[in-house]
């Protein structure tokens, strides 16, 4: 059964999953997308192409679009955005990232916003405590699991994003 979501101007944004749980399941069906190999050296992959890496990141996020947010989440019937920021990088680059945005924020190495290429995670202060991720994929773009539409693809630019906006780490090297 299809889920509808309804899209909303306002973004309310619960606090992302801290907690240090392993995934459960996968999406039924999910076959992971592995075209870049990599060798792991502090926290970081090395890619054969950003090109295959830019390609599979659509695929991949196109697999979980519009699946609800849900705080502990990790599969097809909800999850939120640490999961969501797991799971793509499980996906697409093979690679286990920690399970807590709190964990992720520590894992590869700081950029700044104006270096930012697909695949890098960014991070954001959502409320006193509360912080939030997702997988930067181009073009001023990420993709994430917001609690108020599911997984999307919001832009950097946006009001909201942009005043909330808290710093990067690349995963993957060139």
């Amino acid at each position: 059964m299809k889920k509808v979501i309804l899209l909303s101007s306002l973004l309310v944004l619960a606090g992302c999953s801290s907690t240090t749980q392993e995934s459960g399941k996968k999406k039924a069906g999910k076959q992971p997308v592995s075209s870049l190999t990599y060798s792991v050296s502090k926290g970081s992959i090395k890619s054969k192409s950003r090109l295959n890496s830019v390609h599979s990141l659509q695929q991949a996020y196109q697999r979980w679009r519009g699946v609800p947010y849900r705080f502990g989440g990790t599969d097809g019937d909800g999850m939120d955005c640490s999961a969501f920021t797991q799971t793509m990088y499980q996906e697409v680059y093979d690679m286990s990232l920690p399970r807590s945005t709190y964990e992720q924020v520590e894992v590869g190495r700081p950029i700044a916003k104006d270096e930012l290429q697909p695949g890098d995670v960014v991070f954001f202060r959502t409320g006193r405590s509360s912080r939030h991720n997702g997988v930067y994929v181009g073009d001023g773009k990420f993709a994430h699991a917001s609690s108020s539409v599911g997984v999307t693809i919001s832009r950097l630019d946006n009001v909201y994003w942009r005043s909330r906006y808290w710093q990067a780490r690349r995963m993957i090297d060139d």
